[in-house]
């Protein structure tokens, strides 16, 4: 391997470090395989998350709940149409189809689905 370390795929600082044989980032946490940031042809783009209308979105979007979603688990409840959401997260290993992670007002940290979500212009 060169002297000379690539940058992070995910967040494009250029402090990265070999574990093993991995490449590491210390700013963001990603880790990726040293053989896979030699080739571009194994680059695999993940999938651009779309709200409910259409909107793309991305970390730190503000959004609406656009339907009256039931919350699982201990207490339940409800959280209602209209309710704002500051400073999502998009995930891509949410538990089935749940790809933003959020602070939810009322509730605390949970998993929302973008199709019940519309992004904040």
């Amino acid at each position: 391997m060169s002297d000379a370390l690539p940058p992070c795929p995910a967040c494009g600082e250029a402090f990265t470090y070999e574990l093993g044989a991995l490449l590491v980032c210390p700013m963001c946490g990603h880790e990726w395989s040293a053989d896979a940031a030699s080739s571009d042809a194994d680059r695999v783009e993940e999938p651009e998350v779309k709200d409910s209308v259409g909107n793309p979105l991305a970390d730190g979007d503000t959004v609406i709940v656009v339907v009256t979603v039931k919350v699982k688990g201990s207490g339940g409840g409800v959280i209602k149409s209209g309710t704002k959401v500051r400073g999502i997260r998009l995930i891509s290993d949410g538990v089935g189809d749940h790809d933003i992670d959020a602070n939810v007002p009322g509730f605390g940290r949970m998993q929302l689905k973008s199709s019940v979500v519309k992004k904040v212009v």
